[in-house]
């Protein structure tokens, strides 16, 4: 397990019980993602996530930001930003098993954002900034943020965040809908914590089975194959649990 201890590390790990604490760490670049952030903040994702005492994650920067995104050195050089280097899956972050939680502590920014919105949520310190900038330098987002941006804030928002490459702060991502709570910066990590200890003090199959159902109910909509497939999935899994005829 990475040493947080360790400042050539370019991704810290740090376990507090049941929560595994992942933080991007190339603060000198704002955590922007060159090709060794970019191969190594997934596979720690990943490993944490293989460990069967870890119930939850926390998934954060190192000060002063976030993620600023791809590093548009790299790009230049002809990494090409959005390829699925990972089999399996699309986004910016692997499936996991447990929830991920976004401790959003500076600017998420671009493909930084698309990791932010990759979690199953996010809260933020009072410093969080957010910005999709891909239209300023030319590039076009293959993370999702197409997808997941306006289910979070609505296609209007989505779309004029995109058109303009405008920030937004931490106050206007709550009121939108992005982050579910902001905090002063020096507590973010702490609050971060206690939601995942919260999530690590209930019942690991329910979270995993609510989890699993939010995802399989999207695509349905709100119609009756939504409420259907809910309700096969509850009886089953009370059948399961507790016996007896569903």
């Amino acid at each position: 397990m990475a040493d947080p201890e360790v400042p050539d590390s370019v991704v810290l790990v740090e376990r507090r019980g049941a929560v595994a604490i992942v933080t991007l760490h190339r603060p000198e670049a704002r955590n922007a993602l060159d090709a060794e952030l970019a191969a190594t903040f997934p596979a720690e994702i990943a490993r944490v996530d293989s460990d069967p005492e870890v119930r939850a994650i926390v998934l954060t920067g190192s000060d002063p930001a976030f993620c600023a995104g791809f590093d548009l050195r790299d790009v230049g050089g002809g990494r090409k930003k959005g390829a699925n280097e990972h089999p399996g899956y699309w986004g910016a972050l692997p499936r996991t098993r447990v929830p991920v939680i976004g401790a959003i502590n500076g600017a998420a920014v671009t493909g930084g954002f698309e990791i932010a919105l990759a979690c199953d949520f996010l809260i933020a310190s009072d410093r969080a900034r957010f910005a999709d900038t891909h239209t300023r330098v030319g590039m076009v987002p293959g993370w999702g943020l197409t997808i997941r941006l306006p289910r979070l804030i609505g296609e209007g928002r989505a779309r004029r965040m995109s058109y303009t490459a405008e920030f937004i702060d931490a106050g206007t991502a709550l009121a939108w809908g992005l982050v579910t709570e902001v905090v002063p910066h020096e507590r973010l990590l702490e609050r971060a914590v206690e939601l995942a200890q919260s999530i690590a003090d209930n019942h690991a199959g329910a979270v995993e089975a609510v989890r699993r159902l939010y995802d399989e109910v999207r695509p349905l909509g709100d119609g009756d194959d939504a409420y259907a497939h809910e309700n096969r999935v509850a009886r089953e899994w009370a059948r399961t649990r507790f016996g007896g005829s569903t």
